[in-house]
């Protein structure tokens, strides 16, 4: 191999691995799942719990969507379920038991695709 295919090579490997860190990285401060190429990014606050979609760092539509996140604590499970409240948020609001070692199961719907689950655990 070339010098030049070997330094060709590690700046795409470089710039994949930047590119793929950025759109991992919460910008809401919560947590983030990708699937099926969209990331899913809850926050979890005991009075709201939000998702927020964004398909490769943008902002993805939630009009039309929906989404059922079950809060479990234990023996203890709360189902909310969160509406569109903005460009690219799901939203509840109330009261909810969140603190360290809570795990969420979301299952969200986009408008005109087929349900996703994903998964979290507050630290």
């Amino acid at each position: 191999m070339k010098l030049s295919q070997v330094l060709g090579t590690a700046v795409l490997i470089a710039v994949t691995s930047a590119a793929l860190a950025s759109e991992d990285k919460p910008q809401h401060g919560g947590i983030v799942r990708e699937v099926r190429d969209v990331s899913y990014e809850l926050v979890a606050r005991p009075e709201v719990i939000a998702i927020y979609a964004t398909d490769h760092g943008k902002p993805l539509s939630t009009t039309g969507a929906m989404a059922k996140v079950t809060l479990l604590n234990g023996a203890e499970k709360t189902d909310a379920t969160l509406m569109p409240a903005g460009d690219n948020k799901l939203e509840a609001k109330g009261t909810f038991n969140v603190r360290a070692g809570t795990k969420l199961v979301a299952v969200i719907t986009l408008a005109g695709k087929p349900p996703v689950t994903t998964r979290y655990e507050i630290k």
